[in-house]
């Protein structure tokens, strides 16, 4: 586990860190597909979420594998209501939050909604429903539609921006992050994760908590695979 917290309040601060711009990603919302003209264009308001692998990986790295773990219970209808505990001194607080099932993959598509609305009561991505992507021109593929590639950068921008207000760094701090993780993902293995934790030490140690947090949870996981 990495900087154990001490308290509730400790868990909760680690818990609602921003993510890095790597663990965030995009999806189309809501569109004017269906009240458009024949020559108007498809356009359409971009959605930023995180997968629940990555929501995972956050309460490994604050809480330690063995001191969380989650539930489910039948909700209201159909849906499915999840409960995430964590133990605090010897104790188990939960919180829960549910989803209702969907069309598409509707049982395994219900357990991670509700699992990452339970992590959302923990503060886990909240600052993420803040952030209004504007209005974009879409991409029409087959009977959906995507986000254009060109437009990534600026809405990396947006998440970029937002997370500053709530600790990701400053312009200098996120090159060297990147600089770092760029690094992680060519070079490093199992066999030489300390090895670059230890050259790196202190660059990685004059970054904010969230990026140091999120760079030391990643070189974990490298280091621990067989």
């Amino acid at each position: 586990m990495i900087n154990e917290p001490e308290s509730l309040q400790s868990y909760c601060d680690a818990l609602a860190e921003p993510f890095a711009p790597e663990q965030i990603s995009w999806r189309v919302g809501p569109t004017n597909d269906k009240s458009r003209k024949p020559d108007d264009a498809l356009r359409g308001q971009p959605l930023i979420y995180i997968d629940a692998r990555t929501v995972m990986d956050r309460l490994d790295a604050v809480c330690g594998f063995d001191n969380w773990q989650n539930s489910y219970t039948p909700g209201m209808g159909n849906s499915i209501v999840c409960n995430i505990g964590i133990r605090v001194a010897g104790e188990w607080i939960w919180k829960s939050d549910g989803a209702g099932v969907s069309d598409t993959e509707p049982e395994k598509g219900a357990l991670s909604d509700a699992f990452k609305r339970a992590a959302v009561r923990w503060g886990i991505g909240r600052y993420l429903y803040d952030i209004k992507a504007p209005w974009i021109d879409l991409e029409k593929r087959g009977n959906s539609a995507i986000i254009p590639e060109r437009t990534l950068p600026a809405l990396e921008k947006l998440h970029e921006d937002f997370a500053k207000k709530v600790g990701w760094g400053e312009p200098t701090y996120i090159a060297s992050y990147k600089l770092l993780v760029e690094g992680i993902e060519q070079f490093v293995t199992s066999k030489n994760a300390v090895e670059f934790e230890d050259r790196n030490a202190a660059l990685i140690a004059s970054l904010p908590q969230s990026m140091r947090r999120n760079l030391l949870s990643r070189l974990g996981k490298i280091a621990h695979v067989e």
